[in-house]
Protein backbone atom coordinates (compact mmCIF):
# COMPACT_ATOMS: atom_id res chain seq x y z
CA UNK A 1 0.00 0.00 0.00
CA UNK A 2 1.67 3.24 -1.14
CA UNK A 3 1.78 6.42 0.93
CA UNK A 4 -1.20 8.10 -0.74
CA UNK A 5 -3.36 4.99 -0.38
CA UNK A 6 -2.30 4.59 3.24
CA UNK A 7 -3.32 8.19 3.89
CA UNK A 8 -6.72 7.62 2.28
CA UNK A 9 -7.27 4.46 4.28
CA UNK A 10 -6.34 6.16 7.53
CA UNK A 11 -8.83 8.97 6.88
CA UNK A 12 -11.59 6.52 5.94
CA UNK A 13 -10.96 4.43 9.06
CA UNK A 14 -11.68 7.55 11.10
CA UNK A 15 -14.72 8.49 9.02
CA UNK A 16 -16.27 5.02 9.10
CA UNK A 17 -15.68 4.67 12.84
CA UNK A 18 -17.34 8.04 13.46
CA UNK A 19 -20.31 7.31 11.21
CA UNK A 20 -21.18 4.21 13.22
CA UNK A 21 -22.01 6.67 15.99
CA UNK A 22 -24.77 8.07 13.78
CA UNK A 23 -26.43 4.64 13.69
CA UNK A 24 -26.69 4.58 17.47
CA UNK A 25 -27.57 8.29 17.64
CA UNK A 26 -30.63 7.72 15.46
CA UNK A 27 -31.47 4.37 17.12
CA UNK A 28 -31.08 2.41 13.89
CA UNK A 29 -29.24 -0.54 15.46
CA UNK A 30 -29.29 -2.72 18.57
CA UNK A 31 -26.33 -4.34 20.35
CA UNK A 32 -23.65 -5.08 17.68
CA UNK A 33 -25.95 -5.33 14.65
CA UNK A 34 -25.51 -3.12 11.60
CA UNK A 35 -22.50 -1.83 9.74
CA UNK A 36 -21.05 0.96 7.63
CA UNK A 37 -18.43 0.60 4.92
CA UNK A 38 -16.63 2.96 2.56
CA UNK A 39 -14.84 2.37 -0.72
CA UNK A 40 -11.26 3.62 -0.91
CA UNK A 41 -11.38 5.96 -3.95
CA UNK A 42 -9.38 4.68 -6.90
CA UNK A 43 -8.51 1.42 -5.15
CA UNK A 44 -10.08 -2.04 -5.01
CA UNK A 45 -10.35 -1.66 -1.25
CA UNK A 46 -12.99 -0.90 1.34
CA UNK A 47 -13.07 -0.09 5.05
CA UNK A 48 -15.73 -1.86 7.13
CA UNK A 49 -16.80 -2.47 10.72
CA UNK A 50 -15.38 -5.51 12.54
CA UNK A 51 -17.79 -8.33 13.35
CA UNK A 52 -19.53 -8.47 16.73
CA UNK A 53 -17.74 -5.52 18.35
CA UNK A 54 -19.67 -3.19 20.68
CA UNK A 55 -20.33 0.22 19.19
CA UNK A 56 -18.69 1.92 22.18
CA UNK A 57 -15.49 0.04 21.39
CA UNK A 58 -15.29 1.04 17.73
CA UNK A 59 -12.29 3.20 16.82
CA UNK A 60 -10.38 3.98 13.66
CA UNK A 61 -7.90 1.27 14.65
CA UNK A 62 -10.58 -1.43 14.95
CA UNK A 63 -11.90 -0.88 11.42
CA UNK A 64 -10.97 -3.61 8.93
CA UNK A 65 -9.62 -3.03 5.42
CA UNK A 66 -10.66 -5.60 2.80
CA UNK A 67 -10.28 -5.94 -0.92
CA UNK A 68 -13.39 -6.02 -3.08
CA UNK A 69 -13.57 -9.79 -2.81
CA UNK A 70 -13.94 -9.48 0.96
CA UNK A 71 -10.41 -10.64 1.79
CA UNK A 72 -8.83 -8.89 4.77
CA UNK A 73 -5.90 -6.69 3.77
CA UNK A 74 -5.29 -4.87 7.04
CA UNK A 75 -6.79 -5.06 10.52
CA UNK A 76 -6.56 -7.31 13.52
CA UNK A 77 -10.17 -8.53 13.63
CA UNK A 78 -12.63 -10.39 11.45
CA UNK A 79 -14.72 -8.10 9.23
CA UNK A 80 -18.50 -7.79 9.39
CA UNK A 81 -20.57 -10.84 8.47
CA UNK A 82 -22.03 -8.66 5.70
CA UNK A 83 -18.63 -8.02 4.10
CA UNK A 84 -19.33 -10.21 1.05
CA UNK A 85 -22.56 -8.29 0.40
CA UNK A 86 -20.82 -4.90 0.63
CA UNK A 87 -17.98 -6.14 -1.60
CA UNK A 88 -20.42 -7.36 -4.25
CA UNK A 89 -22.16 -3.98 -4.33
CA UNK A 90 -18.84 -2.16 -4.82
CA UNK A 91 -17.81 -4.53 -7.61
CA UNK A 92 -21.13 -4.22 -9.44
CA UNK A 93 -21.84 -0.51 -8.83
CA UNK A 94 -18.69 1.58 -9.35
CA UNK A 95 -20.58 4.80 -8.59
CA UNK A 96 -21.21 3.64 -5.01
CA UNK A 97 -18.76 4.88 -2.37
CA UNK A 98 -20.57 3.81 0.80
CA UNK A 99 -22.87 1.04 1.99
CA UNK A 100 -24.87 0.85 5.24
CA UNK A 101 -26.90 -1.94 6.82
CA UNK A 102 -29.37 -1.55 9.70
CA UNK A 103 -32.28 -3.39 11.29
CA UNK A 104 -34.10 -0.15 12.11
CA UNK A 105 -37.49 -1.05 13.57
CA UNK A 106 -40.09 0.53 11.30
CA UNK A 107 -38.28 -0.04 8.01
CA UNK A 108 -37.50 -3.64 8.98
CA UNK A 109 -41.17 -4.17 9.86
CA UNK A 110 -42.00 -3.31 6.23
CA UNK A 111 -39.23 -5.72 5.15
CA UNK A 112 -40.76 -8.46 7.32
CA UNK A 113 -44.01 -7.99 5.40
CA UNK A 114 -42.15 -8.02 2.08
CA UNK A 115 -43.81 -4.72 1.30
CA UNK A 116 -42.34 -1.68 -0.44
CA UNK A 117 -42.94 1.69 1.21
CA UNK A 118 -45.20 3.70 -1.13
CA UNK A 119 -44.26 7.32 -1.77
CA UNK A 120 -46.83 9.23 0.27
CA UNK A 121 -44.49 11.99 1.52
CA UNK A 122 -42.62 14.86 -0.11
CA UNK A 123 -39.58 14.01 2.04
CA UNK A 124 -39.58 10.51 0.55
CA UNK A 125 -39.89 11.91 -2.96
CA UNK A 126 -36.91 14.18 -2.23
CA UNK A 127 -34.58 11.50 -0.96
CA UNK A 128 -35.79 8.31 -2.67
CA UNK A 129 -37.55 9.48 -5.82
CA UNK A 130 -40.49 7.12 -5.30
CA UNK A 131 -41.20 3.98 -3.33
CA UNK A 132 -38.55 2.27 -1.24
CA UNK A 133 -38.40 -1.16 -2.88
CA UNK A 134 -38.19 -4.66 -1.42
CA UNK A 135 -35.36 -7.00 -2.33
CA UNK A 136 -35.41 -10.81 -2.23
CA UNK A 137 -34.80 -13.03 0.76
CA UNK A 138 -31.15 -14.08 1.03
CA UNK A 139 -29.06 -15.79 3.68
CA UNK A 140 -26.30 -13.92 5.51
CA UNK A 141 -22.64 -14.68 4.91
CA UNK A 142 -22.24 -14.94 1.15
CA UNK A 143 -22.81 -12.48 -1.65
CA UNK A 144 -26.47 -13.38 -2.28
CA UNK A 145 -27.55 -10.32 -0.29
CA UNK A 146 -25.28 -8.15 -2.43
CA UNK A 147 -26.78 -9.64 -5.58
CA UNK A 148 -30.26 -8.84 -4.27
CA UNK A 149 -29.30 -5.27 -3.46
CA UNK A 150 -27.80 -4.70 -6.90
CA UNK A 151 -30.64 -6.33 -8.84
CA UNK A 152 -33.23 -4.30 -6.91
CA UNK A 153 -31.53 -0.90 -6.98
CA UNK A 154 -30.05 -0.99 -10.48
CA UNK A 155 -32.00 1.57 -12.50
CA UNK A 156 -33.97 2.63 -9.40
CA UNK A 157 -33.78 6.12 -7.92
CA UNK A 158 -33.97 4.84 -4.34
CA UNK A 159 -30.66 4.55 -2.45
CA UNK A 160 -32.38 2.17 0.00
CA UNK A 161 -33.70 -1.37 -0.30
CA UNK A 162 -35.69 -3.40 2.23
CA UNK A 163 -34.24 -6.90 2.07
CA UNK A 164 -37.14 -9.24 2.81
CA UNK A 165 -37.22 -10.69 6.35
CA UNK A 166 -33.88 -9.01 7.06
CA UNK A 167 -33.48 -5.25 7.14
CA UNK A 168 -32.31 -2.13 5.37
CA UNK A 169 -29.34 -1.66 3.03
CA UNK A 170 -28.50 1.77 1.67
CA UNK A 171 -25.95 3.04 -0.82
CA UNK A 172 -24.45 6.46 -1.46
CA UNK A 173 -21.72 8.30 -3.30
CA UNK A 174 -19.83 8.10 0.00
CA UNK A 175 -20.41 6.56 3.42
CA UNK A 176 -22.02 9.69 4.87
CA UNK A 177 -24.61 9.76 2.08
CA UNK A 178 -25.41 6.10 2.71
CA UNK A 179 -25.86 6.79 6.44
CA UNK A 180 -28.16 9.72 5.65
CA UNK A 181 -30.26 7.44 3.43
CA UNK A 182 -30.55 4.93 6.30
CA UNK A 183 -31.70 7.67 8.69
CA UNK A 184 -34.25 8.99 6.19
CA UNK A 185 -35.47 5.48 5.35
CA UNK A 186 -36.41 4.84 8.97
CA UNK A 187 -38.00 8.28 9.26
CA UNK A 188 -40.32 7.79 6.29
CA UNK A 189 -41.03 4.16 7.25
CA UNK A 190 -42.24 5.29 10.67
CA UNK A 191 -44.40 8.10 9.28
CA UNK A 192 -45.85 5.86 6.56
CA UNK A 193 -46.75 3.27 9.18
CA UNK A 194 -48.48 5.88 11.36
CA UNK A 195 -50.30 7.38 8.38
CA UNK A 196 -51.65 4.00 7.31
CA UNK A 197 -52.71 3.22 10.89
CA UNK A 198 -54.93 6.32 10.70
CA UNK A 199 -56.47 5.36 7.36
CA UNK A 200 -55.56 5.24 3.69
CA UNK A 201 -52.78 7.75 2.89
CA UNK A 202 -53.30 9.99 -0.13
CA UNK A 203 -51.26 9.16 -3.24
CA UNK A 204 -48.94 11.60 -4.97
CA UNK A 205 -48.76 12.07 -8.73
CA UNK A 206 -45.65 10.56 -10.31
CA UNK A 207 -44.89 13.85 -12.06
CA UNK A 208 -44.88 15.64 -8.70
CA UNK A 209 -42.65 12.97 -7.17
CA UNK A 210 -40.16 13.36 -10.02
CA UNK A 211 -40.25 17.16 -9.77
CA UNK A 212 -39.60 17.07 -6.02
CA UNK A 213 -36.74 14.58 -6.44
CA UNK A 214 -35.08 16.65 -9.15
CA UNK A 215 -35.34 19.86 -7.11
CA UNK A 216 -33.92 18.26 -3.99
CA UNK A 217 -31.08 16.46 -5.73
CA UNK A 218 -30.03 19.31 -8.02
CA UNK A 219 -31.17 22.63 -6.54
CA UNK A 220 -31.81 22.37 -2.80
CA UNK A 221 -29.04 23.36 -0.37
CA UNK A 222 -26.05 25.66 -0.49
CA UNK A 223 -24.11 26.19 -3.68
CA UNK A 224 -20.35 26.20 -3.95
CA UNK A 225 -18.48 29.28 -5.18
CA UNK A 226 -18.38 27.65 -8.59
CA UNK A 227 -22.16 27.73 -8.76
CA UNK A 228 -22.75 23.98 -8.62
CA UNK A 229 -25.32 22.65 -6.17
CA UNK A 230 -24.04 21.74 -2.74
CA UNK A 231 -24.74 18.53 -0.87
CA UNK A 232 -28.49 18.34 -0.23
CA UNK A 233 -29.33 18.58 3.45
CA UNK A 234 -32.81 18.77 4.86
CA UNK A 235 -33.26 21.69 7.22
Amino acid sequence: MNTDTARQVRALRETVARLHGELTRYALVAWTAGNVSARVPGQDLMVIKPSGVDYDALTAETMVVCDLNGTVVDGGGAPSSDTAAHAYVYRAMPQVGGVVHTHSSYATAWAARGEAIPCWLTAQADEFGGEIPVGPFALIGGDDIGKGIVSTLSGHRSPAVLMRNHGVFTIGRDARAAVKAAVMCEDVARTAHLARALGQPLPMAQADISSLHDRYQNVYGQRSTGGSPGVPRRS
